[in-house]
């Protein structure tokens, strides 16, 4: 398996995989793949890394900036996507890496929306003073690499479409 970042011949691949993967969680919108495109549309996508074996895209992580109440620097994970049919082979943990390392060398910390109990294990966890309006408190995480505890409001692209926007 290769990580590397994505080329504009990925981009319907990367579409397809997002969407085919985002069908499968309670949580989705439909939304993610637009999310994607807009992100790329605007030029605000910092990493846009696809896992590939055998010329397949078979994982697709995005990271763009963001913001933490009045702290800058921030990268925001997401969407992390893996086919379905390729689950717990190790994809997503991969990507994750390779971005938390890229992230390492450009950012405060990274942040993102999503399940503890698979993101806890690269080091993000729920922060008292860390929200994002219209999301359980458990599920906003953020993973500081300089060991300061993040305070304030997940601040991100408007592709994003959520209320409070960067």
């Amino acid at each position: 398996m290769l990580i590397r970042n994505e080329t504009d011949g990925d981009i319907p691949a990367i579409g397809r995989l997002v969407t085919e993967a985002f069908l499968l969680l309670p949580q989705s919108t439909g939304t993610e793949a637009g999310i994607v495109e807009k992100l790329r549309a605007d030029g605000a996508l910092a990493l846009s890394l696809v896992a590939e074996e055998e010329g397949e895209v078979i994982g697709y992580l995005a990271a763009s900036a963001a913001r933490i109440g009045t702290q800058d620097g921030w990268g925001l994970v997401g969407p992390l996507a893996v086919l379905p049919s390729r689950h717990r082979q190790g994809i997503g943990t991969a990507l994750m890496a390779e971005a938390l390392r890229r992230l390492r060398a450009t950012s405060r910390g990274a942040a993102l929306v999503g399940d503890p109990a698979y993101y806890g294990r690269f080091g993000f966890r729920a922060y008292p003073g860390l929200s994002l309006t219209g999301c359980p408190p458990e599920v906003v995480q953020a993973l500081p690499f300089d060991g300061i505890e993040p305070r304030g409001e997940l601040i991100h692209h408007p592709a994003f479409g959520l209320d409070h926007q960067q």
